[in-house]
């Protein structure tokens, strides 16, 4: 009877390798994509020819991103019934000058940039639909703060690079969209070259319009400005985008997060979304530092999956959603209802979002244009 047993043991032992064998050369040619068992990135695809192409050429193919491959049930009626709330409450938040931010927040163009791309984001552009007329006096003092210099910035503009990157990305889109005003390409030309021109040495920008400093934050700003105006046809030296990516990923830590600066620092989820999608704004759409900051990002902020720190949350889940728009795949598949649900949660009953620090009208802005990314109104959300 053990001998029995042993030869039985032994006969399904060798077929379950024999299988596991099989099992395992026939995964060798399988596609590489992440499955979120166990929410770690998937395994890295190596980079290639970045030196020798011109990466934003509109003729160089890329893998598919959310694009025009949307997750299951992306909109419904209900979400689009709040975003239409947040919509409303966004629009009595503008001042008579066309601004957006109140308090020592006022009179600021990052603000009422980010506020026009949200009514955007829902196809109301000057001349369309039910908030046109807003996007238009947004347009209006975004144009009359800007400078002979080429700097776009209110007065009393405290590190004038963040609010100059929104307002440029804010004209390069309303460029985009097929707007004729001559002022527009002007001021939109005059910005683009002074982002140009104050790229410090490490290829990176930071809070004044001089090149002496950068961090991760201000420089995705400027690379996001730069990708628009490149897709509205205003030229974008290649030079300056390769050292922008150079910059970004000498930012990365080995845990796959970015930190602030070049110099030794932590990780922490809203940088690195911003650092994964410089690089997808700089024409890279297949690299290890994506793969590994992507991963970083589902581990530590998944909305529902882990606590996500507060600090920095709406910057954080504007620029994770577009980074996994543009990666598309499961990651998109399951960012998507996460960030969407999560965001939703968080309304207020006056339609609007809140942050303590910055006020409605940024938190409310930001939260419509995650909301509103699987409607591809924005150029820049195109590949």
């Amino acid at each position: 009877m053990n001998l029995e047993r042993l030869i039985k043991t032994t006969l399904l032992t060798t077929i379950f390798l024999g299988c596991s064998l099989l099992n395992a050369q026939d995964m060798v040619n399988v596609p590489l994509e992440p499955t979120f068992d166990d929410m770690g990135p998937p395994v890295p695809v190596e980079a290639n020819e970045e030196e020798t192409a011109d990466l934003l050429a509109p003729q160089i193919k890329h893998p598919e991103g959310a694009e025009n491959m949307p997750a299951i049930d992306e909109m419904d009626s209900h979400l689009l019934e709040r975003i239409d709330r947040g919509l409303s409450y966004l629009a009595g938040q503008q001042e008579e000058n066309g601004s957006f931010g109140r308090g020592r927040f006022s009179n600021h163009v990052a603000i009422t940039s980010i506020a026009a791309l949200a009514f955007m984001s829902n196809g109301h552009v000057p001349g369309r639909g039910d908030y046109g007329e807003r996007v238009q006096s947004a347009l209006e003092f975004i144009l009359d703060n800007s400078q002979e210099s080429g700097l776009i910035a209110a007065q009393a503009a405290h590190g004038p690079m963040y609010g100059h990157g929104f307002a440029t990305l804010f004209l390069g889109e309303i460029y985009g969209m097929s707007y004729s005003d001559d002022r527009v390409r002007e001021v939109l030309e005059k910005a683009v070259d002074l982002i140009v021109r104050t790229q410090n040495r490490e290829g990176g920008w930071r809070y004044q319009p001089v090149p002496v400093d950068a961090d991760v934050s201000v420089t995705i700003c400027q690379v996001m400005a730069l990708r628009s105006a490149r897709n509205a046809g205003i030229k974008v030296p290649r030079s300056t985008i390769d050292r922008a990516v150079r910059y970004i990923r000498e930012c990365q830590n080995s845990d796959g997060g970015f930190r602030y600066m070049t110099r030794v620092g932590n990780s922490a989820w809203p940088r690195t979304a911003a650092g994964v999608a410089t690089l997808f704004y700089a024409g890279i759409y297949e690299d290890n530092s994506i793969n590994q900051g992507l991963g970083y990002l589902v581990r530590t902020a998944l909305p529902g999956r882990s606590r996500i720190r507060e600090s920095h949350y709406y910057y954080g889940q504007y620029y994770a959603v577009q980074a996994m728009y543009l990666a598309g795949g499961n990651w998109w598949r399951a960012w998507w209802p996460a960030v969407r649900e999560n965001l939703l949660r968080r309304q207020s009953t006056n339609g609007g979002w809140l942050d303590h620090h910055i006020g409605g009208a940024y938190s409310t802005a930001m939260a419509l244009i995650v909301l509103q990314v699987p409607k591809r109104y924005l150029p820049i959300f195109q590949r």
